[in-house]
């Protein structure tokens, strides 16, 4: 016998239906299925909840004001939250603050909490909005209060029967499957027994109630036809899981004071659109035989991944943009997209959604940016800024547990905006002792110095501050990760000074090309920020080196000394990222660091593979190491076209190269020349040869091809 069912309130459906079905259309595989949560059975019960303008409660719940009253958020002049009662005025995100008073004068304003340089927190500035150049935004007290919620959402959930997704700051995915199952067979007793014949592919019997309980919620219309059906167990799933939804919502407003809204369905997908479908404070409910006919109403513009650039070329390509008008196509149609778009594309608009409640929790990076208005123009702003990033990092840090070494990054990046130009650096966060705001804020204002060096770090638009790559750190032990670490990591790791042995050092790190201007210094206005930027790398790299010099504990030159490289304007380069050492050559100069003048680019030789020892470069990273013994004097001779002394030794091999230049320049002349002479048969310049029959030239030898020159010998005069 089956239990009295909990369902009282009365529903569309009734037991008088003329079109009762004798048996369920689900299967004991898809009941069992259920518990461990798996993405295609079509029992699957998935919900969203997502708080009602989330910002705006949090400052009515700071506050203490009360939730009917119109309020906004604002950020510097313009809007960035507005709630339900502010809405009703016309107000909307694209309006300043000016005339959003206009529009509603009783409206409150709240403007976001800022970090204003000097303080070590953030703090609510009652005229912030005047500070845009000093204040930089903090949205540190809504990612407090979305950890409150979702602690608040986790400990409503049974322990062992939760799969929670924190999908943003107030967005949750949860995937209640297993705890619906374990509430199921508590309901249903007869449930818990085997299949007929043991074959999980037999179907369940009808449940044995034909009226559902939907409290409050939204029930979405799933058309005439398909509403004459009896419930099957995949609303009774349904019903279950909006019980748990609603206490859910509930515990959240009785313990926080914060409404939200949910949508409960079978996959992510279809939730996500239920929790918008009707705000705030509501719940929808999209049964599977509702599925498709909620889904007819909407743009699919609408549906994530569709509202950028493939929403539009689904829309160039099919000349619509509803679900209804995209639904006639083709699945080959559709794959006119692609394979898999097309595949994936024809699926979702049928409401089929197999992605997971991913219940990861903890975060992988953090990012702390400002887009500057006007623009900053020095070394020294930058570094102010930093700080206040560093600042702003190391406050979450610490709530990840940075200080008891539970969780640490590993990896600081800094991003810079000139232009349109975005260049980063990057460099690895020292693992062997513990983060601290000062280890931080030394590892990012050398990554700006670099950029200052590097050349065209002014006027900047925007600077964001990166760290990544967290990890579970190790604690009471060292892991053996510490072993094997190099460079920077090692240097911070070993400070003993011990002499150790190693392998070879590595090769020379890649230098970054240039432009002429940096051979003659920096320009006049560039010069103190390149100075200090110059003293800031300097004294980073004398702050890391152990007591041995530049080696780090391994024997290694990783630190090779960049500073003499000035600020340049090559576009290219700025865009060029910090990345590690890799076996490469550094690109031949003579010892003036120029090429010689008649010497044309495409025929200097670009390695140091490709031309003669003689001819390699003295300056580099090899001219600031510690200066070697100098071999005895040796006998020289000087080169006209260098305009250097070179050893007697090697004056036959300079000469052929010198020769070879020469060969390959009247190579690229006679093959320039190439064209001229098919189309007109004559040369342009030198002497003109006679020519027959189809443009052979006389004496019945064949010109020469491409790659080839032909070298001119004098005639022995025979008398």
């Amino acid at each position: 016998m089956s239990s009295p069912t909990p369902f009282l309130a009365s529903s569309p459906l009734s037991i008088t239906s003329p079109r009762r079905m004798p048996k369920s259309q689900f299967t004991y595989k898809q009941l069992g299925q259920l518990k461990s949560y798996s993405t295609t059975t079509p029992l699957r019960v998935i919900a969203h909840v997502d708080l009602d303008a989330f910002y705006a409660q949090c400052e009515t719940v700071r506050l203490g004001i009360n939730p009917s009253k119109p309020l906004a958020v604002q950020q510097w002049q313009g809007l960035i939250a507005i709630n339900y009662p502010a809405r009703a005025f016309g107000l909307n995100r694209h309006i300043t603050s000016t005339e959003a008073l206009k529009l509603c004068p009783e409206l409150i304003l709240q403007h976001v909490a800022t970090w204003k340089e000097g303080e070590e927190s953030w703090a609510y500035h009652a005229d912030a909005s005047k500070h845009i150049a000093t204040h930089k935004v903090s949205l540190d007290p809504y990612r407090t209060e979305s950890k409150k919620i979702f602690k608040c959402i986790r400990d409503a959930l049974p322990e062992r029967e939760q799969r929670v997704e924190k999908a943003s700051v107030d967005e949750v995915f949860m995937d209640l499957s297993a705890q619906v199952h374990g509430l199921l067979m508590a309901r249903y007793p007869e449930l818990k027994g085997p299949p007929p014949y043991d074959d999980p592919t037999e179907y369940l019997p009808r449940p044995p109630t034909t009226v559902l309980d939907w409290g409050a919620d939204a029930l979405v219309s799933a058309g005439e036809e398909a509403e004459e059906w009896d419930p099957d167990w995949d609303d009774v799933c349904m019903a279950i899981a909006s019980e748990i939804v609603r206490g859910v919502r509930k515990r959240i407003y009785e313990e926080l004071g914060y409404s939200c809204s949910a949508g409960v369905a079978k996959n992510k997908m279809l939730a996500k659109l239920g929790s918008g479908h009707k705000k705030p404070n509501q719940q929808t409910i999209i049964r599977n035989r509702a599925a498709q006919h909620f889904l007819s109403e909407f743009k699919f513009t609408k549906i994530r991944m569709l509202g950028g650039k493939l929403g539009d070329e689904v829309v160039a390509m099919f000349g619509t943009d509803t679900v209804e008008g995209l639904l006639g196509q083709s699945l080959e149609q559709l794959k006119k997209l692609g394979d898999d778009t097309g595949t994936w594309l024809y699926s979702i608009i049928r409401g089929e959604d197999h992605s997971e409640v991913n219940p990861r929790t903890q975060i992988k990076s953090m990012l702390s940016a400002k887009s500057f208005r006007p623009a900053i123009n020095s070394f020294e702003q930058g570094v102010r800024w930093l700080r206040i990033f560093v600042a702003d990092i190391f406050s979450r840090c610490r709530e990840e547990g940075v200080l008891e070494n539970r969780r640490k990054p590993k990896t600081v990046t800094l991003h810079h905006r000139q232009g349109t130009q975005t260049r980063s650096k990057s460099c690895p966060i020292p693992q062997g002792k513990p983060l601290s705001e000062a280890i931080l804020f030394d590892l990012a204002k050398n990554l700006l110095a670099q950029i200052v060096v590097d050349g065209r770090a002014w006027p900047c638009i925007n600077l964001s501050l990166n760290v990544s790559g967290f990890e579970d750190g190790v604690t009471n032990n060292q892991g053996i990760g510490s072993f094997l670490v190099r460079g920077k990591e090692a240097k911070a790791m070993f400070s003993s000074g011990r002499p150790s042995t190693g392998p070879d050092p590595p090769p020379a790190k890649r230098r970054k090309k240039g432009n002429i201007a940096n051979f003659f210094g920096a320009r006049e206005g560039q010069k103190k920020d390149f100075d200090a930027a110059r003293a800031v790398l300097k004294a980073h790299r004398e702050s890391t080196k152990d007591e041995e010099g530049e080696q780090d504990a391994f024997g290694r030159d990783y630190e090779r000394d960049e500073l003499e490289q000035l600020p340049h304007d090559d576009p290219e380069d700025s865009m060029l990222e910090d990345r590690p050492s890799t076996p490469t050559h550094e690109k031949h100069t003579s010892v003036d660091g120029i090429y010689n003048a008649n010497t044309p680019p495409s025929a200097q030789p670009q390695t140091h593979s490709d031309i003669p020892l003689s001819h390699q470069s003295h300056s580099g990273p090899q001219a600031h190491r510690k200066p070697e013994p100098q071999p005895k004097a040796i006998d020289t001779f000087f080169c006209l076209r260098c305009n250097a002394h070179l050893p007697v030794a090697q004056e036959v091999e300079h000469k052929d190269f010198h020769f070879a230049m020469d060969l390959a320049k009247e190579m690229r002349q006679e093959e320039r020349e190439a064209p001229i002479v098919a189309a007109t048969g004559r040369k342009t310049t030198g002497e003109q040869k006679s020519t027959r029959g189809r443009g052979r030239p006389s004496g019945g030898g064949r010109g020469a091809e491409k790659g080839q020159v032909k070298l001119a010998f004098g005639r022995q005069n025979n008398g």
